[in-house]
């Protein structure tokens, strides 16, 4: 059993260096930008659905 983790380890290790293709620095920076703006807007989406939702409760519920 032991004997198989390591052989399992050394073909990652492998896998990892020979047969991967990593993006190059552009790529990465331009998947990350097209994250980061998607985090934002679904952020300024939650956000305006929360004052929506706060305000028709404080509408109907007055304090």
């Amino acid at each position: 059993m032991f004997k198989k983790l390591i052989k399992y380890c050394k073909n990652s290790y492998e896998e990892l260096l020979h047969k991967t293709t990593w993006p190059t620095r552009n790529e990465l920076t331009h998947k990350a930008l097209i994250v980061l703006t998607a985090s934002v807007i679904i952020a300024v989406v939650v956000f305006g659905m929360d004052k929506l939702f706060q305000f028709v409760m404080t509408t109907i519920y007055p304090h």
